[in-house]
């Protein structure tokens, strides 16, 4: 790997495609008014200046005087963006800055850097145009020390994405009524880490469009993009508020297509619809965004039929899946290759004692009604319950696991975080507590391209690729194989891509936690969650012969419990 790539790579830069820098230039300037007063344009992190280079051909053909300011941390990429900007920017002129954006703003009146005490750059309150596509990249990565001068300089909490730094740096920026049009990830638009970002967009903006371009893999980056297109304004009101999403799922249609040449005609389209873009097939949806008064200050996607759909779902369920149990992670070991196998027998006479080899639920093996057996995946599992606490195993007891142990010491001692925490150097890192694992629990994956939530009574550990919801008591187990036909289903599938806009490439869903306890479910005591009960237990019988008939009479009571039509197909 080059160093420019390995660069790429570990700060999260993701050159934006030519057409695709016309489209949020265009979006932009849509909004502009016919002010002739000198504008200043900014790009706070603008690589090679593609951005810049769009906006300000634009901006020139409509007959605007402008100053444009680029920063970037790459002096090569600078050196680029000022061959093509002086190329594009005619007699405007441009200032690129080889120094950090983050650096030069802000948070506060006072303008006192964290980063440089002697920094009279600022720029607060003083640009008229932003355009951007910020970094993808968590803070941690970018290291320790700098992560915690962003953390402190604008009161971030926990694990959270470069670019929502930029977000608020670029805000301090702007002045009043300025425009902002910035490509990040669509995370924030449905994740719980989103709240604070979401609740500051909304305090700050009218949010004139979001454009969620989900799986269209308009440039090469790793996250699904989404546009956002905002005027600086002083107090949160009631604007309208539009939004635009295309996605490869569609939802069970399979009627007519629109033929179109590429995504930007998708977008720019007068209606909804279903399209065909070179052999891929995309669904495009408009709207108004419904803000929720929630205190995850929601922000709902939805056009007016989805909707009325996913309403008369809510209106039909009497819990939510968060409401009655905690779904929890599987178990962590930041080191798998040594603690999860599925060959122990390989090590001959040295496997580890097999009173701490322990069968494990994972990624792999896991289907909606059963554990495949194709994998046999087994951990080391160094924990045990005593008088209901976690406790680790002594090694003294254990021969062959210390052995085993001690030949990856290296590995396991460079966990200085568990290390850090008075841990043993063997031990997981997220064991959860032993005495769970013998309780029926229901195990789905994180990632999966169709829903995969598994009932298991065989005491399988479960990992960390993994979420588990576990029975604390009989009544419990009934409410487990409830969740799971609704959970299967394909309705519950059509509400998760309506709700949470978190979808992955080549057809994948996250299943978040913070998702799966936000699923409905309806009364378990009605006849129809009865028949799902009954459904369920067929279905997860090793002996059934008529799974296909089982699912479609499964279909039909999911979805007479909450109202609606059943789905029998999703393309």
């Amino acid at each position: 790997m080059s160093s420019s790539s390995q660069l790429i790579k570990e700060t999260g830069a993701t050159f934006t495609p030519p057409n695709l820098a016309d489209f949020i230039s265009d979006k932009i300037l849509s909004y502009l008014s016919s002010n002739k007063n000198k504008l200043k344009v900014l790009d706070p992190a603008c690589g090679e200046g593609a951005l810049l280079s769009s906006i300000s051909k634009k901006l020139s053909a409509k007959g605007f005087e402008f100053d444009l300011m680029g920063y970037d941390l790459n002096k090569e990429f600078l050196e680029e963006a000022k061959n093509n900007l002086t190329l594009t920017s005619n007699q405007n002129s441009f200032n690129l800055k080889h120094s950090d954006f983050l650096d030069e703003i802000s948070p506060s009146t006072k303008q006192i850097s964290l980063f440089n005490e002697d920094s009279s750059n600022f720029i607060n309150n003083s640009i008229d145009l932003i355009i951007a596509n910020p970094p993808y990249v968590r803070t941690q990565i970018l290291g320790a020390e700098y992560a915690q001068k962003i953390a402190k300089k604008f009161n971030l909490k926990g694990r959270v994405d470069l670019y929502y730094p930029f977000l608020l740096g670029m805000t301090y920026a702007l002045k009043e009524n300025g425009l902002i049009g910035v490509i990040t990830s669509n995370r924030y638009l449905s994740t719980k880490s989103g709240i604070s970002i979401r609740k500051f967009l909304k305090e700050n903006y009218d949010i004139l469009e979001i454009i969620d371009l989900g799986d269209t893999k308009l440039f090469d980056a790793a996250v699904l993009p989404a546009i956002f297109i905002g005027k600086k304004k002083k107090s949160e009101n009631n604007y309208n508020s539009r939004f635009v999403k295309i996605y490869e799922e569609l939802n069970g249609y399979n009627g007519p297509f629109t033929s179109v040449s590429n995504i930007y005609e998708v977008i720019g389209y007068r209606e909804d619809g279903f399209f065909d873009v070179e052999s891929k097939k995309y669904k495009k949806t408009t709207g108004v965004i419904k803000f929720l008064n929630s205190k995850e200050s929601s922000w709902a996607l939805l056009s007016n039929e989805e909707n009325k759909w996913v309403n008369k779902v809510n209106k039909s369920s009497k819990n939510f899946i968060g409401d009655l149990f905690k779904v929890r992670v599987g178990i962590k070991s930041t080191a798998d290759k040594v603690f999860i196998k599925d060959d122990w027998d390989s090590l001959g006479d040295n496997v580890p004692e097999k009173e701490l080899l322990k069968d494990l639920i994972s990624q792999e093996n896991i289907t909606p009604w059963g554990i495949s057996d194709d994998k046999k995946l087994k951990v080391i599992y160094p924990h045990y319950s005593k008088n209901g606490k976690k406790v680790v195993v002594d090694l003294e007891k254990y021969p062959k696991a210390k052995e085993y142990f001690l030949s990856h010491k290296e590995k396991l001692s460079g966990r200085k975080y568990l290390i850090d925490a008075g841990r043993k150097w063997y031990e997981l890192w997220v064991p959860q507590n032993p005495s769970s694992w013998e309780k029926i629990k229901l195990v789905f994956p994180d990632i999966s391209t169709h829903p995969r939530f598994c009932l298991d009574e065989s005491k399988r550990i479960v990992n960390g690729n993994c979420y588990w919801i576990v029975a604390n008591s009989p009544a419990e187990v009934d409410l487990l194989l409830l969740i799971q036909g609704v959970a299967n289903s394909l309705l519950m599938t059509k509400y998760h891509s309506l709700m949470f806009n978190n979808k992955l490439y080549s057809g994948r869903r996250r299943y978040f936690s913070q998702y799966v306890e936000k699923y409905p479910l309806p009364d378990i005591n009605s006849s129809y969650s009865q028949r799902i009960i009954t459904l369920v237990k067929k279905l997860n019988s090793p002996k059934k012969s008529n799974e296909k008939e089982l699912v479609i009479e499964l279909e039909k009571a999911v979805a007479g419990a909450f109202n609606v039509q059943p789905i029998f197909a999703l393309d």
